[in-house]
């Protein structure tokens, strides 16, 4: 990924001032990843860090079910990072940190979390690894990204306009369980979140108020005719976007 296109992301993330009201999915998703972690074998107080804060979505609901952790929190838009530490109002080392890149060095933490952040990075497999190094012996990293499959509809009408969608390549289950560095236990589900919205508008002004408008690398905007046609093709289908998500627990050997 480029520098370029990392800071797009980032200022798309940075002006998504709705994304609390309108981050529907994310919530959910976030409430879902926190339940799984919560359940693993953590110390009492572990020391947590956090990737892809946004406003505190994971961060609030972990911090219900893991009182007195140590938090680390980081995201690569500084408006993000604010918000988060104003909502959540969770004491912390906040941090403007790309989480493919960690600033960090050596095993300190006993969890990594994150919920929708991984599916921005330009080398999942990579990241992982990288972050794999920084866990204690017997620490997880547990996150949720997008998976293949994700917005079949979306998807359908750009066949039926005979069209490409904008959206990247997800993972599979097999892409996932793969992440998994030498030695890692690995558990990886995958489930669905539907979203219904008013029209293909709606869909699109949604993405863009969360700052997940961004389309994938080398792809050229649609033409006014295009979109029009993608929308009235959307509009004729269920109107709703269904998020595959990922759900990955990886455990570090002791």
């Amino acid at each position: 990924m480029t520098d370029a296109r990392k800071s797009r992301i980032a200022r798309a993330f940075g002006q998504a001032d709705d994304y609390a009201r309108k981050a529907i999915v994310q919530r959910q998703v976030a409430q879902a990843l926190a339940r799984k972690t919560a359940a693993l074998p953590l110390p009492a107080t572990p020391h947590v860090l956090e990737i892809g804060c946004g406003t505190g979505f994971l961060t609030g609901e972990l911090a219900r079910w893991l009182p007195g952790s140590r938090w680390t929190v980081t995201d690569i838009a500084p408006e993000m990072i604010a918000r988060a530490a104003t909502i959540t109002g969770i004491a912390g080392d906040y941090r403007v940190m790309d989480g493919e890149q960690p600033i960090f060095d050596g095993a300190m933490f006993d969890l990594i979390a994150s919920s929708l952040t991984f599916q921005w990075f330009s080398d999942q497999p990579s990241a992982v690894m990288r972050l794999a190094g920084l866990l204690r012996p017997g620490g997880w990293i547990a996150f949720a990204t997008m998976a293949a499959g994700s917005f079949p509809e979306w998807h359908a009408a750009h066949r039926a306009a005979g069209l490409i969608p904008a959206t990247p390549a997800y993972p599979d289950q097999m892409d996932l369980a793969a992440m998994a560095p030498a030695g890692f236990a690995a558990d990886i589900s995958i489930e669905s979140f539907v979203q219904p919205h008013d029209d293909a508008w709606d869909f699109m002004r949604r993405l863009k108020a969360i700052g997940a408008g961004v389309p994938r690398e080398g792809h050229r905007a649609l033409s006014p005719s295009a979109l029009r046609a993608v929308a009235s093709a959307y509009d004729d289908g269920p109107r709703t976007a269904t998020y595959r998500i990922g759900f990955c627990l990886l455990r570090a050997p002791d």
